[in-house]
């Protein structure tokens, strides 16, 4: 089984801002499940839907993004 690719960090800033899944949930208009799937990275935002969380977590987008240089 492959190795699960972390593409997005908005788990860790939801956690940093003290905000649950179901609050960011209401905020960008998705379901608490939908924002779930997103946070344990088995399925990806578009990039409108990131740029929602990133304008309701009051972030860059790039916070919400794991880097792939610093990976290793």
């Amino acid at each position: 089984m492959a190795e699960k690719l972390k593409i997005n960090r908005i788990k860790a800033v939801l956690a940093e801002k003290d905000i649950m899944h179901k609050d960011l949930a209401a905020m960008v208009g998705k379901t608490p499940s939908a924002i779930t799937r997103i946070c344990n990275n088995d399925f990806q935002p578009t990039l409108k839907l990131l740029r929602d969380i990133a304008i309701a977590l009051d972030v860059s987008i790039c916070e919400l993004l794991v880097d792939p240089r610093k990976e290793k």
